[in-house]
């Protein structure tokens, strides 16, 4: 895997570090986020959606990201995008 590392909140402490990276080779977006916590994971699962089962799989998690890192995320959109336009 060739993980490209965007950036990290840098307002968290030494123990807790929300991270983005974009993952070249599959093209995807890659989070490291906060755990959200039992009210709000339950609230995610019992949203239905037009085309989307109620709940979380096993294989997806909820996780939470500080608003402060938009501009990381953005950054991480355009890495990804140039990396479809290459074949």
């Amino acid at each position: 895997m060739s993980l490209l590392f965007i950036g990290i909140d840098p307002e968290t402490g030494d123990h807790e570090s929300p991270t983005v990276w974009v993952d070249q080779e599959n093209k995807e977006l890659v989070f490291q986020g906060w755990k959200p916590g039992a009210k709000l994971e339950a609230e995610c699962a019992a949203l239905k959606l037009p085309g989307h089962a109620a709940g979380i799989p096993d294989t997806e998690a909820v996780i939470r990201i500080p608003g402060r890192m938009a501009d990381m995320i953005r950054k991480a959109c355009d890495a990804v995008e140039r990396a479809n336009d290459v074949p």
